[in-house]
Order: C-alpha cells, then structure tokens, then sequence
C-alpha cells in the first residue's frame, strides 16, 4: 500500500502547541518541560529559526551516559546536525522513510524556513490505521452492495 496523502493533511487534524526552547536552555530545562507537557522532543529555535530538534534519546546518549550535568550542559551542546525536516508536500510514506534512514522520531515542518508544525512516528503510524480502517470499511460496504451509484 502506497502512503500517499501528505504530511499538510495530518498537520490539519493536530492539535496543540508546537513547545520550543531555546539552544541557550539547559538540557535540564529542556528535560522538565518535556516533562510536563508529555512529549518526546523539543524544536530548538532562534527566534523563529529552526536549529534543530533535541528529544530524550539524545539527553540520555549525550548527558547522562557520558555523566555530564544536565543542569550545567546546553542545548546548543547536544542539538544534533543536519536538521532533519519534511515540508507539507512530503507523503506519509516518504517521511516515513526519512524518519527511518534518519533514525529520528520527530520531524518538524517547514514551509519555506517558516516552523508549520511537527509530526511524530506516531502521527503516522495512526494516520496509516486510519486510512487503511477507512479502506476496509468501504470494500467491506461495496461487497456488501452498500455502494453509491
């Protein structure tokens, strides 16, 4: 089955805050906020400028497995390079891709340099449920001869 509908679709059914921090924070302060707002990962940003995305797989392989102090270690210190990022336009099954040759959980989304949102593994692993129930479901009404036309 080809992943075909693209990233804008799924972020038009999010909801919530894209949270940020800033690469001068520390990584304590990056842990805690992830914390309390239950996510994976964070977007560094300058102003409006991606710098990259900081996640707890990288606080627990930079920081604490190396013994540095969270509370004394940067953001900016650990932040991973390339930014890793999809646009819209990308398909399901293209960021999927990505997310998997890239070893990343969190993409974010830029139009033109401009954060649009972000999207999880998890996005689309539901996403995919979801278009293939729907699929089912209508193959299910057209056996059935519930079908328009």
């Amino acid at each position: 089955m080809e992943l075909v509908g693209t990233i804008s679709s799924i972020l038009k059914n999010k909801t919530g805050n894209v949270w940020k921090i800033s690469p001068d924070a520390t990584v304590f302060e990056a842990i805690k906020l992830m914390a309390d707002k239950d996510i994976g990962a964070l977007l560094v940003t300058e102003g409006e400028k991606l710098l990259g995305v900081v996640s707890e797989r990288d606080y627990a392989r930079k920081v604490a497995i190396k013994g540095r102090s969270s509370k004394e270690t940067l953001v900016r210190e650990i932040l991973p390079n390339p930014i890793i990022y999809a646009t819209p336009d990308h398909t399901v099954g293209e960021c999927m891709r990505i997310m998997t040759e890239k070893r990343v959980r969190h993409l974010p989304v830029l139009k033109s340099e401009q954060i649009m949102g972000v999207v999880s593994i998890g996005d689309l692993v539901n996403w995919t449920i979801s278009t293939q129930s729907e699929t089912i479901s209508q193959l299910e009404n057209y056996i059935a001869g519930q079908y328009p036309g």
